[in-house]
């Protein structure tokens, strides 16, 4: 039974910050419902105290969302995502992870929306960011909660959608949104989904990279196929050989779009993975696939571009 979730009760939220900047971030996490969703019996949908989610949306806090804390007050919710069996079902039949997000993540989503809204937004500016399938579905929300809520999108500062694809036939078919053109521009959605280059010689298979893809270069913050050398990345995160604990180091992430793919290509170090998750995501995001380093590998940057754009909007 889809009930519904209390967004008034705190333990429904990751994160509820104290406000102390005068933008918000609301953050949307990718699916961390992974492993476990290919067990035998497992549901389509994580409950919102599933174990494996709930550790993974502590650990895309640490390496993706807090890039967004710096300039904001970062709020990020719990929901019932689809696991990623699911979703990759769904996107075979369908071309698309849409149908998998209706429904009960969707509910979820524009339920805690709502109660942020009317009980924390107090009329601030607002960045709404994710990864994954946290950008699927952002990307549902701007062509039709944003579109009925027209006083909150036009507070919008950007939606950086980072790790799913925003395409030409969907800007197409919603021309009240614009994609990203440079470092600054506000009102826009920011993107892009990072491949090594065995990707692009294989021409692989990447369940988040969809006909008629676009990105921008998260270096150069350009949307042509202008090479950004690794001396313009600012730092990576990376996971300290000791400890195991993240910090910022470089890995030699450059970046350069494929226009061919719509991707970002990297050259930066592999990170060697569990067996489990490299066979799962090799599966999913093809051979030389990057899908979960998009924020890590660019994260300064991102935390850069984070302070550009509120600076802009708020000297319009």
């Amino acid at each position: 039974m889809n009930e519904k979730i209390d967004y008034s009760k705190k333990t429904n939220w990751y994160q509820i910050p104290e406000i102390t900047k005068d933008v918000d971030t609301f953050y949307i996490y990718a699916t961390e419902y992974i492993i476990s969703s290919f067990e035998e019996g497992a549901p389509d949908y994580a409950t919102i105290d599933n174990p494996e989610m709930l550790l993974g949306v502590k650990v895309e806090c640490r390496d993706h969302a807090c890039a967004f804390g710096d300039s904001t007050n970062v709020f990020l919710p719990y929901y019932r995502q689809c696991g990623l069996r699911y979703a990759g079902e769904i996107n075979k039949k369908t071309g698309n992870i849409d149908a998998a997000l209706l429904g009960m993540p969707f509910d979820d989503i524009t339920a805690a929306l709502d109660y942020y809204f009317e009980n924390c937004n107090g009329g601030r500016p607002f960045i709404i960011a994710g990864h994954s399938q946290g950008s699927a579905m952002i990307l549902l929300l701007l062509r039709t909660y944003f579109k009925e809520h027209p006083d909150y999108y036009a507070r919008m500062v950007a939606a950086y959608t980072i790790g799913y694809s925003v395409t030409k036939d969907y800007l197409k078919a919603n021309p009240h949104l614009k994609f990203a053109t440079g470092e600054s521009d506000t009102g826009v959605i920011i993107a892009w989904n990072t491949e090594g280059p065995k990707n692009v010689e294989t021409n692989a298979n990447n369940i988040v990279v969809l006909p008629g893809t676009m990105s921008i270069n998260p270096l150069n913050w350009k949307i042509d196929e202008t090479y950004a050398p690794a001396s313009l990345n600012m730092g990576s995160i990376v996971l300290d050989e000791n400890t195991g604990e993240p910090k910022i180091g470089d890995i030699g992430a450059d970046a350069q779009i494929s226009l061919a793919r719509g991707t970002v290509i990297t050259n930066a170090k592999d990170t060697p993975m569990p067996e489990d998750v490299a066979k799962v995501a090799a599966e999913f995001f093809g051979p030389d696939g990057r899908h979960a380093y998009d924020y890590m590998y660019y994260y300064n940057n991102i935390k850069d571009n984070v302070a550009k754009r509120v600076a802009a909007y708020k000297a319009k």
